[in-house]
């Protein structure tokens, strides 16, 4: 019942999950020589009442372009993160991924 000018707890829980997946995504990739520098995520949270929770989280991450054995690992290390598997199942985690060059 803010009047949003600070994150509030729900807006820290979601963005701790998109923070655990491009960590989690960094250090993997540093241990098999990928670069994925310039990495980052957008965030979506939805609430839901009736209890008031949060009921769905979207994530966008942008990495650059690798081929398709890395993007599984990097796809799969993602949604593998300690937050991810922390959190009720009731609460959607949709993440997806796009892989471009920057400029």
């Amino acid at each position: 019942q803010g009047k949003g000018a600070a994150f509030s707890p729900t807006d820290l829980c979601a963005t701790a999950l998109a923070s655990c997946m491009l960590t989690t995504m960094g250090i993997r990739a540093n241990a098999v020589g990928l670069n994925i520098d310039g990495a980052k995520a957008k965030v979506v949270k939805e609430m839901a009442s009736n209890p008031r929770r949060i009921s769905a989280v979207r994530i966008e991450i942008s990495l650059p372009e690798m081929d398709e054995k890395m993007q599984k690992l990097m796809e799969h290390t993602a949604q593998d993160c300690p937050v991810a598997l922390s959190l009720h199942p009731d609460m959607m985690q949709e993440v997806s991924f796009t892989y471009k060059n920057p400029g």
